[in-house]
């Protein structure tokens, strides 16, 4: 398949500004019914059984967004992709000219000023060496992070609203957008519905937001992202298979983790620890671990939009979009939800 296949009208006012009032007053499509069913998020724990195990992303989201000045003068404004240690991160740096090493960018706020300085290259990134550790720089300088389709400024209310409320681990430059329309009253109620719960990490990059460049899906390179599958989610996911259940994962982030760790075991648990996935997930592709899929809609001709379509299938997934538009669900980080079913990969044929 071709990029353009995965194209779609999305109209603009569609893409969602704000979050809805409450976490979970969003609306969710249902497409694991023959015909779609138009429901809301609160609906969701009617939707689960107790044999089911709900795996959520608890990355945290950082100050990754930072605007100075080049010490030449000028504006810079920096976007944090990946923390490499205490002090040292890769960056994406939007400036008029390249930087080259010993070069500085300055930040300044009520808490004072702070000096980065470039150290190199990497691909599209600048690695950037911070005067204390990154993350209280961050804390001190930086920005909510919101992604480029939200056209305001970020406030106080995106501190919280742009956070799951199972936040546990910094890291992430963008939020595991799913996972925004859990609150603890939803969270209860599942648990109350006797569904269990497990975690895993996966720090978002800021290379989810880039635009697949080329046509031939073959020639694309995915971003890396780093995740964690701790020992006692590998071991609720060895349960639930036991039991019979479904895997239920609330987001692609969720997806891409747990295929990529079934990927690399030998056996048919997924293997515990940390890991780097760059798993490129297209029609095709045979899902060993997720059953059930949450998510929010995605951007045309993107690679979490791909991976929807390999999940439910592709005809089902672009059908369910074209419903949403119809019916003017709200699209993007803030917006509604879909729920869905994996489809079944012939091995032999390739065929669902």
């Amino acid at each position: 398949m071709r990029r353009e296949d995965f194209a779609y009208s999305l109209p603009p006012a569609l893409i969602a500004q704000t979050p809805p009032a409450e976490r979970d007053a969003g609306r969710l499509l249902d497409v694991t019914a023959a015909n779609c069913q138009h429901r809301w998020i609160r609906d969701l724990p009617d939707l689960l059984q107790p044999e089911d195990l709900l795996v959520v992303n608890d990355t945290q989201v950082i100050k990754a967004r930072l605007r100075g000045v080049k010490d030449s003068g000028g504006d810079a404004e920096i976007l944090v992709e990946r923390i490499i240690d205490d002090n040292t991160a890769l960056c994406q740096i939007r400036v008029s000219k390249k930087l080259r090493p010993g070069r500085c960018i300055l930040l300044e706020s009520a808490a004072g000023r702070a000096r980065l300085e470039i150290l190199g290259r990497e691909g599209e990134f600048y690695r950037l060496a911070f005067p204390a550790p990154v993350l209280e720089v961050l804390e001190c300088y930086g920005q909510t992070p919101l992604p480029p389709y939200i056209t305001r400024p970020a406030d106080e209310a995106d501190l919280v609203r742009y956070q799951t409320v199972f936040n546990r681990h910094a890291g992430a430059v963008a939020a595991p957008t799913a996972g925004l329309h859990f609150s603890a009253d939803l969270l209860s109620r599942i648990a109350q519905r006797g569904t269990k719960f497990a975690a895993l990490t996966l720090h978002v990059g800021a290379g989810t937001f880039q635009p697949i460049r080329v046509s031939d899906l073959a020639e694309h390179t995915m971003h890396a992202e780093r995740y964690c599958i701790p020992a006692a989610t590998a071991e609720a996911l060895q349960e639930v298979k036991r039991r019979g259940g479904k895997v239920i994962a609330v987001g692609t982030t969720v997806v891409r983790a747990l295929e990529s760790a079934f990927q690399k075991s030998c056996t048919e648990l997924p293997e515990a620890g940390w890991g780097e996935t760059e798993l490129f997930i297209t029609p095709g592709f045979e899902f060993r671990c997720v059953d059930t899929l949450v998510t929010n809609f995605h951007l045309p001709e993107s690679s979490l939009l791909m991976l929807v379509c390999a999940f439910a299938g592709y005809e089902k997934a672009m059908s369910a979009y074209r419903l949403a538009v119809e019916n003017r669900y709200r699209f993007f980080s803030y917006g509604d939800a879909m729920l869905l079913s994996r489809v079944v990969v012939s091995r032999r044929r390739g065929n669902a």
